[in-house]
């Protein structure tokens, strides 16, 4: 019997075979990815969850049950750096100005003013009362409604409406560089300004280098400063694994309607460790690729994401660009 894995291995290779190849050979790895979730307080052992077992913030092999990872942490779940490291976080006042940008844009707008920002269906036709505004009556079920009543009350007239379904968005962030200057900030006002935009949505947040870590899932509150903290407070690493964020993605959004599911990636898009990413965007239902291009960038690779993600490509070079690439995403 042919298994669904199996099925979606087939199919990317088929399309794998008519991509144009890599401009760069990124290194393949000798171990499968690991996947560590902080999102809520570590259980026993902070174990590091991966597609192929486990792993240690090291990246060495750990058993399921270790405790290691758990003793190495702090209150971020054991995902900040050792002290003394000098690539694992920008400086005080770095991480002050990032959770300033992102607190700031992740002030709730207006209610009619977000409402505006959703052009197109709202959602599904559905029965519901009478609210005003409405003039689609649905007749078959206010006649039931009204059926045996002297005097109608206004919930007893149902319309039909457009009901506004909820989206479901994973922002992938890339932290495989340095998280200082003004690639910290991008990454600040892209979580800041997605939960403004989701304010009534549902927002997932991964940040990723050769390994990701989950800092929320979908339907969980979000708090814009508390995740920039956490970003910034993971050690930087070399590599960059495009694609086993895509997979993380995919599986986050795996029980979500395709209208109402996406991916958000910030990233320079310089693949340099794993498989090529490009299979992996095209089973998203979209992706979405903010281009970091405050140092060396891979904006090719961006685009194909993009093109086979059904979506669009922007570029950041500061955390100015970042409102109005979101705002070119969200108008469709």
């Amino acid at each position: 019997m042919t298994r669904p894995g199996d099925l979606a291995r087939r199919r990317d290779q088929e399309l794998a075979r008519g991509l144009t190849p890599l401009r760069r050979k990124p290194k393949t790895l000798t171990e499968e990815p690991a996947l560590l979730d902080v999102s809520r307080p570590a259980g026993p052992g902070g174990r590091v969850a991966g597609g192929g077992g486990t792993r240690d913030r090291s990246g060495k092999s750990a058993t399921a049950t270790s405790g290691s990872a758990a003793a190495a942490g702090d209150e971020q779940a054991g995902i900040a750096a050792s002290p003394g490291d000098p690539t694992a976080a920008p400086d005080a006042e770095a991480r002050r100005r990032a959770r300033e940008i992102a607190a700031r844009l992740a002030l709730r707008r207006p209610r009619r003013e977000a409402a505006a920002t959703r052009r197109g269906p709202a959602g599904p036709l559905a029965s519901v009362p009478y609210r005003g505004g409405a003039d689609d009556i649905d007749l078959d079920q206010t006649l039931e409604r009204l059926a045996g009543r002297a005097v109608a009350e206004d919930d007893d007239i149902v319309v039909r409406e457009r009901v506004a379904t909820r989206r479901c968005v994973v922002l992938l962030v890339d932290v495989s560089g340095s998280m200082r200057g003004e690639r910290v900030r991008t990454a600040a006002a892209t979580v800041g300004a997605l939960a403004a935009e989701l304010s009534r949505d549902h927002l997932a947040v991964v940040a990723f280098w050769s390994d990701a870590v989950v800092l929320a899932h979908l339907g969980t509150p979000v708090s814009a400063p508390r995740l920039v903290e956490s970003m910034v407070r993971i050690p930087a690493r070399g590599l960059t694994n495009v694609a086993f964020p895509l997979q993380v993605a995919a599986r986050e959004l795996a029980l979500v309607p395709a209208r109402d599911a996406r991916a958000v990636l910030l990233s320079d898009c310089v693949h340099n460790a794993g498989p090529d990413p490009r299979p992996f965007a095209a089973r998203l239902p979209r992706l979405d690729v903010l281009l970091d291009t405050t140092g060396e960038q891979d904006r090719w690779l961006g685009g194909e994401l993009a093109r086979l993600g059904r979506g669009k490509l922007r570029v950041a070079g500061t955390y100015r660009d970042v409102a109005p690439a979101l705002s070119s995403f969200f108008a469709d």
